[in-house]
């Protein structure tokens, strides 16, 4: 559920970046600043001939590079000790955050134990390379559900 949070966080990070390559219904093609009229040559296949290239659609911000982002900017907050890891306190400090904010989003209320309980087996996934700190590239991977 906590992957769904930072899935959702990341979306909202990307939709500037989706919103500039959005569709109009009127004209099927991706909005963008008019580019200088290109002259047709003979090597250019032209709309309507075989061959003509067919308007492709718009594919949304790739969420692992936005869940990259926040990790970029969160990150330092959590390393208290600046060593560009995070011990298993700083990363249990970090999803008990999370949590809460996810918690508190879905009306729900968890015990404490089980939140810890939670973020413990949350690090020993993140923890890929098995050195006791999870760096930000783990953490990216982590939180973008192994997909980064």
């Amino acid at each position: 559920m906590i992957r769904t949070l930072l899935f959702t966080t990341a979306l909202a990070v990307a939709a500037p970046a989706m919103a500039q390559q959005t569709m109009t219904p009127d004209t099927a093609t991706p909005q963008a600043a008019p580019a200088a009229p290109v002259q047709p040559d003979a090597a250019t296949p032209q709309a309507g001939t075989p061959g003509a290239a067919t308007p492709q659609a718009a594919t949304p911000a790739n969420p692992g590079n936005a869940v990259a982002t926040i990790v970029d900017t969160e990150f330092p907050a959590y390393d208290a000790d600046s060593d560009g890891e995070l011990s298993q306190a700083e990363f249990s400090r970090w999803m008990v955050a999370l949590k809460a904010q996810e918690t508190k989003a879905t009306g729900q209320t968890l015990p404490e134990a089980e939140v810890t309980a939670w973020a413990n087996g949350a690090f020993v996934t993140a923890d890929t390379d098995k050195n006791a700190t999870i760096s930000k590239p783990e953490l990216v991977t982590y939180l973008s559900g192994g997909a980064a």
